[in-house]
């Protein structure tokens, strides 16, 4: 009987012979069965060790004569002992590799008929996205009201055939990572993959379908750089492909293709923004909210849940649920019979690409409203789609509205914040001008971030250097202190408007 307890010596003992595989066997190279045995007598101190393929049958031959000789004991008893040796160590390895396969499945989880039920009320029910945000809040996403939100639909958008991105951006320690982490715990596991660290060539050899449809989640995209480029085309193209160079079972070079399919939805964090510009233009750009007020909820949340005052469990349930949810939205094509009259602010950056986020978005949020649309199906292919309403144009835009707002800005996110901070403290302060050191002394910027702020800002004439009258000294001024609102006000208009021409078209 083989008795593997030892992981480092397995023993297997019948009554004419003891035998100990020392150091165990290998789970890789099925082809081969390569073991050191320690063979004797029970009782009996002379023992034989030998290394050998328990596949080869020669040697083992071989082996069963010189067994047989220094023991001294019958050739079929030892024939008979290591053939019953190879089967269980066979059958054990296969079992392991059974077990290791097993494991590493995720379990797909089958809802009661009574979670589905709740589930699909949910989601026919009035003012959903509203109680979704609730619910994510529920969960334990601490305040980002917005950005929570927005990133639960386009992580839900994974189910479409145009998934969306996005990248969480803000300074060091602001809780870019923790923001994505919890979202996605909102997210089924069948349907996400977590990343950490990949090398240039990890994407290249998932299984051809084993990325569609998934959510990609990266903790820091500096830690992913290499793969930056195939993750663009997988985002862009929907598949990557790599020829590599192989040899077959006769050692023949052939050269095959390694292709990968998605579409994918994939979510990053970085502190650098301009270094992965080519990945911002194809994702939406989520700023953490970096305020005083988000410091103080923070806070107080880590206060409130060090004194045991914070009910993990209604945050489980609040996250499980919105997993059951997921789990029935079903991939449906969504048309928008209001594209046409749509139109984005003429102040956006790189258009083209906005355009074609911003219509997607309006047909993740039709597509999550699902459950409360007619399905209807095309005359001359007889697929069945759903059609986006006003509603949902309506509460797009009111989500997308920051978004469109920091596409249109021509400088960074970090440096609009540092500006936008300067304004209302030269507001409170009464002043028009200001020097470097009052901001890094009331503001608490470091020299070095606070000189690279005003170059962007000087370069982009947000700020001009001014001169004293009296000390000869030169002083900042804010060259348009309204000049953000003015962009935020002209956003607000040509969305509005477009809404409006909807209406009266649809009315008339």
């Amino acid at each position: 009987m083989l008795d593997t307890t030892n992981p480092h010596n397995y023993s297997y003992t019948t009554k004419q012979l003891e035998i100990h595989i020392l150091g165990g066997i290998k789970f890789t190279n099925l082809e081969r069965m390569r073991v050191t045995l320690s063979i004797q007598k029970p009782s009996n101190h002379n023992v034989l060790r030998h290394s050998i393929d328990l596949y080869n049958d020669n040697t083992i031959e071989r082996l069963v004569r010189k067994i047989a000789e220094r023991i001294e004991i019958g050739t079929s008893i030892v024939r008979q002992c290591l053939q019953e040796l190879t089967a269980a160590l066979e059958q054990y390895r296969i079992d392991q590799l059974a077990k290791e396969n097993e494991a590493n499945q995720i379990q797909l989880k089958v809802l009661s008929t009574k979670e589905r039920q709740a589930a699909e009320t949910f989601l026919k029910s009035k003012d959903l996205l509203a109680k979704t945000n609730e619910l994510i809040g529920t969960s334990g996403v601490i305040g980002e009201e917005t950005n929570r939100l927005l990133m639960y639909l386009i992580f839900t958008s994974r189910k479409t055939n145009n998934p969306l991105h996005c990248i969480s951006l803000g300074s060091s320690g602001v809780g870019k990572t923790h923001l994505q982490s919890k979202v996605a715990e909102l997210i089924p596991d069948e349907d996400k993959v977590e990343i950490t660290v990949l090398s240039a060539n990890a994407f290249y050899y998932f299984n051809r379908t084993e990325l569609q449809h998934k959510l990609i989640l990266i903790e820091d995209l500096d830690g992913a750089e290499s793969v930056l480029y195939p993750l663009r085309e997988l985002q862009s193209k929907k598949r990557i492909t790599k020829t590599v160079v192989h040899k077959d079972k006769k050692g023949t070079t052939k050269t095959i293709h390694l292709t990968v399919e998605g579409p994918v939805s994939v979510a990053g964090c970085t502190t650098q923004e301009s270094i992965y510009e080519d990945n911002s233009n194809r994702s939406f750009l989520l700023y953490i909210d970096e305020s005083s007020e988000q410091d103080k909820k923070i806070m107080h949340y880590q206060r409130a849940e060090s004194a045991g005052r914070v009910n993990k469990q209604d945050e489980f349930i609040a996250a499980r649920f919105l997993r059951d949810v997921q789990r029935i939205l079903k991939p449906i094509k969504v048309i928008n019979p209001y594209a046409e009259y749509l139109e984005l602010p003429e102040s956006v950056f790189k258009p083209r690409r906005t355009n074609s986020h911003y219509l997607q978005f309006i047909e993740a949020i039709t597509f999550y409203k699902q459950y409360q649309r007619e399905r209807k199906y095309d005359e001359q292919t007889g697929e069945e789609y759903i059609e986006t309403t006003i509603e949902d144009i309506q509460e797009a835009n009111e989500i997308i509205k920051e978004v469109l707002l920091r596409k249109s800005d021509t400088i960074t996110g970090a440096v609009r914040n540092h500006l936008e901070r300067l304004k209302m403290y030269l507001k409170e302060e009464k002043k028009t001008a200001f020097t470097n050191a009052e901001i890094r002394r009331n503001l608490r910027v470091k020299e070095s971030t606070l000189r690279n702020y005003n170059n962007q800002l000087l370069a982009e004439g947000y700020i001009k250097r001014v001169k004293k009258a009296k000390t000869k000294s030169y002083c900042f001024e804010v060259v348009d202190p309204s000049e953000y609102q003015s962009l935020k006000d002209q956003i607000h208009t040509v969305l509005h408007t477009k809404l409006e021409e909807i209406q009266v078209a649809t009315r008339n």
